[in-house]
């Protein structure tokens, strides 16, 4: 769908008319009314006029002024210093006076960051139930403070010790048995598996006795699946090199040495 083109100013109060209108909705950078306002007209006298007029009585701060009130009102409504600089810096206001404006209004309002952080994080999160480590960092980050404020802020939360990461709310819904068995069906060794269980932040306290147990039920078979895997492969046993590069792999799969051994001895048959 095609957007109606803007009826172009025919007089400077045509142009004069259309910033008051943008203003009335929102404070706007003097960069931003220029934009609107070249859509308006493209006579830049008319516009550097209306302009220099606007800022002279006041309806258009400069940029520092705009980013100083900008950095006072974010502040007071708990956005951090990085969202604030973000922000600015998105509306083509410069660095230097982001950063200017910034520290002027920290200085004048002592604003204390980590107590602001401890503050929102507060009213944001009252438990960590329904949430987990990376959405608290991920919506704290988006809010504009520093790793290092946000941990502060972690630090004073009564219900700091229920905030769990995302892999280890995953690992609670594991069970252990069929964790083993997929990961097992995937030709990985007992000790591979372990591994990548704790990896997972998953609960192996009960890993050798599962093991043992889907063993007696023959639902893994390290020493049957040593050999599958050796099977897989080419090597060329009576070859050293060969055997010793089958036994690294076997190895890095996670199988013991015996099961190994077992796997490269010749069958009778």
């Amino acid at each position: 769908m095609q957007t109606k083109p803007l009826r172009q100013a025919k007089t400077i109060d045509n142009v004069f008319n259309s910033a008051y209108w943008h203003l009335a909705q929102q404070d706007f950078t003097v960069n931003e009314i220029r934009s609107k306002l070249e859509r308006k007209t493209d006579n830049q006298q008319w516009i550097d006029t209306v302009l220099a007029r606007l800022v002279e009585g006041g309806y258009i701060k400069n940029d520092i002024d705009f980013a100083v009130r900008f950095s006072e009102i974010a502040f007071n409504n708990e956005l951090g210093s990085g969202a604030i600089k973000r922000k600015l810096q998105q509306r083509g206001i410069a660095l230097s006076d982001i950063d200017t404006a910034i520290e002027q209004v920290m200085d004048q309002q002592k604003v204390d960051a980590f107590a602001m952080a401890t503050s929102r994080l507060l009213s944001r999160f009252k438990d960590f139930h329904a949430t987990n480590k990376e959405k608290v960092y991920s919506h704290m980050t988006t809010k504009g403070f520093s790793r290092t404020e946000i941990d502060y802020a972690l630090a004073q939360h009564p219900q700091r010790a229920t905030l769990r990461s995302k892999l280890a709310v995953k690992a609670d819904k594991v069970e252990l048995k069929s964790e083993i068995v997929k990961l097992f069906k995937k030709g990985k060794g007992e000790t591979l598996i372990l591994q990548e269980l704790k990896q997972r932040l998953i609960d192996v306290s009960d890993f050798e006795e599962s093991v043992y147990q889907l063993s007696l039920s023959d639902e893994v078979d390290f020493y049957l699946s040593c050999k599958t895997q050796l099977a897989k492969k080419r090597y060329d046993l009576s070859d050293y090199k060969d055997k010793s590069k089958a036994y690294a792999y076997l190895s890095r799969k996670g199988f013991s040495s015996d099961q190994i051994k077992e796997a490269m001895t010749p069958s009778d048959d």
